[in-house]
């Protein structure tokens, strides 16, 4: 790896000549910036006990684009050259400059993480080596352990944001992930359960036994139980949703709900309520891309602003949105550090960071008393929502009733369908139990994926939609 990690975006076009270009066909314009990347990424996987697939990945290019008003021109290249800027130059000759150029982001100081790259740093057959050892001691586990996989994965990206008039921004960002599979089987019936974790951060954490034993023991006791599982009742009743990654419903059915784009195109159930109350008491949701070494935190957006922890609801009020610069200038507010991309080849949105619910005061294993006949929700799949309407479903991959108030079978086949709005106003119990998911989360909006976190406390929610196969009882 190089001493300074920026000389990967420097190797046909200097830095000064960078802020030339970016002076030349930017200054006429609102707002925009040329952005360089440099990106490297692998990913191992490994199934039936042997390694199915290694892959490795190495590109680099840039984002050219100019914000007049509300238009935008974006133009990108594989090719960091001055020619290949001027030809991208080319598509902002079709905006209509201007020529009140917004102010350059606020400089910081602060680090998300550390700048190392994790793909070096570990050779290449001890990355096998750590799969090999995760399918060999979940075999050993339980005789009912029919398959595991494990997937294995990282990326370094190097960054440059150069403004118009000089301004560059740098970010250096490192991402793990590690991800454990296991199907269960015992007579006929096969049930998976899975587990994974990860951030920015290098490999050493998920190398650590420890770490990747948890892993293991996680998912093994998902599959387990679900090998226990009885059809989900289907109507309406309460739900308990347990801390952590349960909070990816929150990120959908609400965190979508309150980006900046959203809300100035009057298209989220949240338009136009700022001040207004939106969910129960006691409900406070924050965006916050300042958490170290998180998988959806950094140290600066994708367009050169600091990150920072934005309350969105506080105490059942909603106070803010989500704000990328474009959106930030046109509703006369300012950005919050959530101008987002999924690489140099794409424009930069409003996207959340780690989003989640702050604890309350009650006791989680009390929440569950108050439940005569309902369900716990300890994890969740994937899910689909509506932005307009807010309109949700999510499917449960460990679920259980609850039955006077404890917690009995687990049950299989639970969706629950709602709205988000609906949904945070009958919120009648949040737990003091904060947790944050593990970093595995991935946020797809307008054909673009990226890193996100999510969170909450266990909660209780009075009344949900539950989707089953069984009739309530």
């Amino acid at each position: 790896m190089s001493a300074d990690p920026r000389a990967f975006l420097y190797r046909d076009l200097d830095p000064d000549a960078a802020q030339r270009l970016a002076t030349r066909h930017l200054a006429a314009h609102d707002d925009g910036e040329l952005y360089l990347q440099y990106a490297i990424s692998e990913a191992f996987g490994f199934d039936d006990g042997r390694l199915k697939t290694a892959d490795y990945n190495v590109s680099s290019g840039f984002g050219l684009r100019g914000v007049s008003g509300e238009r935008t021109g974006f133009a990108h290249a594989s090719e960091i050259s001055a020619a290949a800027i001027d030809r991208a130059a080319a598509t902002l000759q079709l905006l209509d400059p201007k020529g009140a150029h917004a102010p350059d982001p606020p400089r910081t100081n602060r680090a998300m993480y550390a700048g190392d790259d994790p793909l070096s740093a570990v050779p290449f057959a001890q990355k096998v080596a750590l799969c090999e050892a995760i399918d060999a001691a979940a075999r050993k586990r339980d005789p009912r352990v029919e398959q595991v996989s494990v997937n294995l994965a990282a990326s370094w990206s190097v960054i440059d944001i150069v403004r118009a008039g000089g301004f560059v921004a740098s970010d250096v960002r490192p991402l793990v992930r590690l991800g454990i599979q296991i199907v269960a089987k015992e007579g006929d019936r096969r049930e998976t359960g899975y587990h994974g974790l990860g951030g920015r951060y290098l490999y050493d954490d998920l190398l650590n036994p420890e770490t990747w034993n948890r892993a293991i023991d996680l998912a093994l006791a998902q599959a387990l139980t679900n090998l226990r599982s009885v059809d989900a009742p289907a109507g309406e009743m309460p739900v308990v949703c347990g801390p952590g990654w349960p909070g990816v419903l929150l990120h959908e059915a609400v965190g979508h709900g309150l980006e900046g784009d959203f809300n100035r195109k009057r298209t989220s159930a949240f338009s136009g309520r700022i001040g207004d109350t939106v969910a129960a008491p006691g409900v406070t949701v924050i965006d916050d891309g300042t958490l170290e070494r998180r998988r959806g935190s950094l140290t600066i957006d994708d367009e050169g602003t600091p990150t920072a922890r934005n309350v969105l609801i506080e105490d059942g009020r909603l106070v803010g949105y989500m704000q990328d610069r474009l959106n930030a200038r046109l509703m006369g507010v300012p950005a919050t550090g959530n101008g987002r991309r999924e690489s140099y080849a794409h424009a930069p949105m409003p996207r959340m960071t780690n989003t989640f619910m702050l604890a309350g005061t009650d006791d989680p294993d009390e929440l569950v008393t108050r439940v005569k006949d309902g369900i716990y929700a300890k994890s969740f799949g994937g899910g689909q929502v509506d932005i307009t309407s807010g309109k949700f479903v999510f499917s449960c991959t460990e679920a259980y009733r609850i039955r006077g108030g404890k917690i009995a079978e687990p049950v299989k086949g639970a969706t629950l369908i709602g709205d988000g709005p609906t949904v945070l106003t009958r919120v009648t119990g949040i737990g003091h139990d904060l947790q944050l998911d593990e970093g595995i989360g991935v946020c797809g909006k307008a054909g673009q994926s990226i890193p996100a976190g999510v969170g909450q406390p266990t909660l209780l929610v009075d009344g949900l939609t539950v989707g089953g196969t069984a009739a309530a009882s």
